[in-house]
């Protein structure tokens, strides 16, 4: 005899206090998610916390965060782009954009170069060492890489980046 069930009765959430008022489970993978578990951005979000983790841990050593290395690497790739172009290219609000070059300005990696033709604006370029610096983290970048597809699979880190080429 078959019986329909209702999602609760099926996936009974632990959050849910008993009715002899017992506490709510502290371990974390004792508590329900409820609806989440359909949802695409919360799988997303969680993925990319993952993402950043290790990200973040492969490249340690050499203190840069992902949203840096992304501006190095479009600075690398672009030489003499101007920061609105960047900021737009990346989607970074222009003044944590201001903040962030001015760390990797500290850092010797970036320079900027007043515009010859638009005097409100600068041209980024890679200083020599931050040429090098960049060599060395998209070494890191691509070990983290390997992280990524060891964690979800060849096959499927090359189909994320289809489904997700739209969004870059």
């Amino acid at each position: 005899m078959t019986t329909s069930a209702t999602r609760a009765e099926r996936h009974p959430s632990p959050r849910k206090r008993a009715d002899t008022g017992a506490a709510r489970p502290h371990d974390p993978d004792e508590i329900g998610l409820d609806a989440l578990v359909g949802h695409a951005g919360y799988a997303v979000r969680r993925f990319q916390i993952w993402i950043f983790q290790d990200f973040i841990k492969t490249l340690g050593a050499v203190d840069i965060r992902p949203t840096q290395y992304s501006v190095l690497t479009v600075i690398g790739a672009n030489p003499g782009l101007s920061q609105m172009a960047v900021a737009k290219r990346l989607g970074i609000e222009r003044a944590r954009l201001v903040h962030l070059l001015d760390s990797l300005e500290q850092r010797k990696l970036v320079r900027r170069i007043k515009s010859k033709t638009d005097r409100r604006s600068h041209a980024l370029h890679l200083t020599a060492p931050g040429e090098t610096a960049l060599a060395k983290f998209k070494t890191l970048a691509a070990e983290h890489e390997r992280h990524v597809e060891a964690k979800i699979g060849k096959e499927n880190r090359e189909r994320l980046l289809e489904i997700l080429a739209g969004f870059t």
